[in-house]
């Protein structure tokens, strides 16, 4: 930790409600995150909220407090991690038609979601043979970490999840499902619309795998690898400790390992071998113009704050 400076406590927090007219909740939330020093993302629509916050502890907590109490919501699904350094640049709220985007209006959550099994019994739920173990997460996700024996759906958006369960699992629905992602919310909208489609048995991890890293020892563990999450820690491991051993591709904001990073095609905070066959030559300058500036920033003494690269893809 740098000297003299206090730890910096993390939320990632949802909730599914019904918001008639979510816009006027922006401003109230952007003030009371800015006035705590709180910095991160809010995701808001008319199904809930969903984000990542951070901030010095004391002010963290006034923040959800302060959240609960101008959104009226009182059951915040919420996973708390620490880190030494600030992982956000600067606070976002901002109006969504979804709070994680499956792409389909009739999925509701708030109707029917599929059963939530606690992180302590979820090693024995996924260690019956007849359970069909399915990573509702992306394929860069999946690559890093995920459970043993799960399925990976090789999706790279979750607006991909409906097809790839119609397609692959159309003769599975009297089977027995499970299904975990990073904090739960995408398994809210996958149980729930699997459910819609017939699935008789669903089941996810509640609190996702956050929850599980945190709660499970790691002698007692069923999880390999890491668990990538929207910030710039990249991943964690076992007790949320982050795993830094990865790094971020510029280009793609995909989590690079060592044996990535040495690949031919990895141009460092430029491209890496998942986006550098799709990048045309202008993106590859302005990147190489972004690291020009970085690096002059960086002699100066000064942080570079141009356009954020921070992804839009589906939190959880």
């Amino acid at each position: 930790m740098r000297s003299g400076m206090e730890p910096v406590k993390i939320a990632a927090l949802y909730q599914f409600a019904r918001f008639d007219e979510p816009e006027p909740l922006l401003g109230p939330l952007h003030e009371a995150c800015e006035r705590e020093g709180v910095k991160g993302t809010l995701l808001v629509a008319q199904e809930g909220i969903n984000g990542t916050i951070a901030g010095p502890p004391a002010g963290l907590d006034r923040a959800l407090d302060a959240i609960r109490a101008i959104t009226g919501l009182d059951a915040l699904e919420i996973k708390f991690a620490s880190a030494t350094e600030m992982p956000f640049l600067r606070m976002k709220v901002k109006l969504k038609r979804e709070i994680v985007t499956i792409g389909d209006d009739s999925v509701d959550p708030l109707r029917a979601v599929g059963t939530y099994v606690a992180a302590k019994d979820w090693n024995a739920l996924i260690a019956d043979p007849d359970v069909m173990l399915i990573d509702v997460r992306n394929d860069y996700e999946y690559r890093i970490g995920t459970f043993k024996g799960a399925i990976d759906p090789e999706t790279t958006s979750f607006r991909a999840f409906p097809a790839y369960v119609r397609e692959k699992h159309a003769g599975d629905k009297n089977k027995k499902i499970a299904m975990f992602c990073t904090g739960g919310i995408r398994c809210e909208k996958a149980s729930a619309f699997m459910l819609q489609e017939g699935f008789s048995e669903v089941y996810h991890l509640q609190g996702g795998i956050l929850r599980y890293l945190e709660d499970v020892p790691a002698e007692e563990s069923r999880w390999q690898g890491s668990c990538f999450v929207f910030d710039e820690r990249i991943a964690v491991g076992h007790a949320l400790v982050p795993d830094t051993s990865l790094t971020l591709c510029h280009g793609c904001r995909q989590p690079l390992t060592a044996d990535d990073c040495a690949h031919p095609e990895h141009e460092e905070g430029v491209a890496c071998r998942y986006c550098a066959p799709m990048m045309s030559e202008a993106r590859r300058t302005s990147a190489r113009e972004r690291n020009r500036q970085v690096a002059l920033a960086k002699a100066r003494g000064e942080a570079h704050l141009g356009p954020e690269a921070q992804s839009e893809r589906a939190k959880a």
